[in-house]
């Protein structure tokens, strides 16, 4: 278990920690040796052979005394994605490998909650099954920001065809809006600008709370440089908008955040330092 927040609890499901590409490229406007900066703020995110930013691709099942809510669904197995070599037509069983550890089996997960639906957050929503694309968690609500599947849905990837719409077809999505909530405990935060649906995720229980925050950032060094667009956004200034609320949100409240892409262990707390933001891991 990574975790506990109040009765929440949160267990990690690794997939995939390696390095990704250059941070040079990753954040186009960053100035000075990007690489450099984020090795000083964040010793050992860069890969000392390739130079390349790593960035695990994990995704959080959190059991609650209700439900079990899986957050994100990672790349998957047999997507393609010739993009990426590394994610193309994967056949690896470490993320359900993950999940057994965690307690539970695809049958038993309530919830799927996708942050947004890029390629590496969907690829576990469904496997292939006889040739055919079949949701992998047989008896869960998906949730998908509503944005998100109004923009990718008019012009169908691999992914969007492979990971969402066979869930659609089956009715188990749902389309979500922000300040939507499961119980009373997790709460949609809207962090748009990596995807215009981009959400994060608040949990609160038992006076406790803490923050997942997709892709609202993808290096704890954004704590620092949040004003640093990350190649993929889709709107880079209103991510950094969704980027510095969050990251007050965070410092403010004192809640423990738990970052999607950031390094190992990922989980640490925000503090606010003049104008601006640092990290501190958690002990």
């Amino acid at each position: 278990m990574l975790c506990k927040i109040g009765d929440i609890e949160v267990w990690r499901i690794l997939e995939i920690n390696g390095p990704f590409a250059d941070p040079a490229k990753l954040y186009p406007n960053a100035d000075g040796d990007v690489g450099q900066i984020i090795e000083d703020l964040v010793p050992g995110q860069l890969d000392p052979e390739s130079g390349k930013l790593v960035l695990p691709v994990q995704a959080y099942l959190l059991k609650t005394p209700h439900h079990n809510i899986l957050v994100d669904a990672c790349v998957g197995n047999d997507k393609t994605i010739p993009s990426n070599p590394g994610w193309h037509e994967r056949s690896s069983g470490r993320f359900m490998a993950g999940l057994h550890a965690a307690g539970t089996r695809p049958d038993k997960v309530d919830y799927v909650l996708c942050t947004h639906l890029h390629v590496d957050h969907v690829g576990w929503n469904t496997r292939l099954e006889d040739g055919r694309w079949v949701p992998t968690f047989p008896n869960a609500r998906y949730l998908f920001p509503k944005a998100d599947e109004a923009i990718f849905g008019q012009t169908p990837s691999d992914s969007f065809t492979q990971s969402v719409l066979p869930v659609i077809t089956a009715g188990q999505a749902e389309l979500v809006e922000e300040g939507h909530k499961l119980g009373d405990s997790i709460t949609l935060i809207p962090t748009p600008g990596h995807t215009p649906g981009h959400v994060s995720i608040r949990l609160s229980s038992r006076g406790a709370e803490a923050l997942i925050t997709g892709d609202a950032l993808h290096s704890t060094a954004q704590c620092w440089h949040p004003e640093w667009h990350f190649l993929f956004d889709s709107d880079a200034e209103m991510a950094v908008t969704s980027r510095t609320s969050l990251l007050e949100q965070a410092a403010e409240s004192g809640a423990r955040v738990i970052g999607s892409h950031f390094k190992l262990p990922s989980i640490g707390r925000v503090h606010a330092v003049g104008d601006g933001f640092k990290w501190a891991d958690d002990d």
